[in-house]
């Protein structure tokens, strides 16, 4: 099969691409900068932006699947910025993936779009919202963008949307990133004491989840025009997590434990005077509040059963694993 994975530049996607090589597709990638080590698996590598019609015609040519995971991903950063990323460059995909016959399409989502700020106790994937959020451009930008996405299928084009819940592993740099350099910097926040119980997904489960949706999905298929939670199926609580993933790093983690409300407050702050000062993300918002001190897992059956997946790599393996590779 000839496919094309969007945003290779990722620790989950790059794993995607190396495993689709490993297995026999044929597999080109289209992101901005050039990744090492895929021009000697044959990976054909287009550099471009989703928002360039022209790139993503061109690599989309000749392909059989689309696996689509290019995303503008953070707090900073404007509405339009992020729309036109998550939505104007979705909607770029779907009109080459639709005009060049392709058959499959996995778009890669996040259960964000279906999460207004409640907790999600063993909640199936519900229907992504638009609309009903105020200054959280990723999640309401993603959640356009899927419903383009499942809105594309038809007899014609399979589309399924995948959501991995908190990815994390060796070599990833947004979770396992961002708290190891707030915990090395002493500003690792624990909102309400990290009791909330929250899914996530290791590196290696999430990859085979996204190849599991690309050989399920077909024109008419069960998977198609639905979106499906990814995630390890272990609930922790959330400090147990987080001291775990820098223990792995080898540091000695002091959290500092922060009311619910009163860290809320605080994010809406930082979140209006951090952009006029620097241009990195802040250490606080509403929205990251929201995730540590509410409960996140998933009814899993759905994913299990129509995906024919299940995680192969627990939590504590994963843990042992993540320790290694910082060895």
């Amino acid at each position: 099969m000839q496919v094309l994975v969007t945003g290779a530049g990722s620790a989950l996607l790059g794993l995607v691409v190396r495993s689709l090589a490993a297995r026999g597709d044929q597999v080109r990638v289209l992101q901005r900068r050039r990744v090492d080590g895929f021009d000697e698996l044959g990976v054909v590598q287009h550099l471009g932006d989703i928002r360039d019609v022209a790139a993503v015609r061109a690599a989309v040519d000749g392909c059989d699947a689309v696996i689509h995971g290019a995303a503008l991903v953070g707090v900073v950063g404007g509405y339009d910025e992020f729309a036109s990323v998550n939505i104007d460059g979705t909607r770029n995909v779907i009109d080459a993936v639709r005009d060049g016959g392709v058959r499959r399409m996995v778009h890669i989502s996040t259960p964000s779009v279906a999460h207004l700020g409640d907790s999600l106790v063993g909640e199936p994937a519900g229907v992504a919202h638009t609309g009903r959020r105020h200054g959280e451009h990723y999640s309401e930008t993603k959640a356009h963008g899927e419903l383009l996405a499942l809105d594309a299928a038809d007899s014609g084009l399979g589309v399924v949307a995948l959501r991995p819940h908190l990815v994390w592993g060796p070599g990833d740099r947004q979770l396992v990133g961002r708290i190891v350099e707030r915990a090395r910097g002493g500003r690792l926040p624990l909102i309400g004491g990290g009791t909330a119980l929250v899914d996530t997904t290791y590196l290696d489960n999430a990859a085979d989840a996204i190849i599991a949706g690309l050989d399920a999905v077909a024109p008419n298929s069960v998977v198609s025009g639905r979106a499906y939670v990814v995630a390890n199926g272990e609930p922790r609580p959330i400090r147990d997590l987080l001291v775990g993933i820098c223990r792995a790093a080898g540091l000695d983690p002091r959290p500092v434990n922060v009311a619910p409300a009163p860290a809320r407050v605080v994010g809406g702050v930082v979140e209006r005077v951090w952009p006029r000062l620097r241009s990195s993300e802040p250490p606080l918002t509403r929205f990251v509040v929201d995730q540590l001190a509410t409960a996140h897992w998933f009814d899993l059956r759905a994913t299990h059963a129509d995906l024919e997946w299940r995680p192969r790599i627990g939590l504590d393996e994963g843990l042992a694993l993540l320790a290694a590779s910082f060895r």
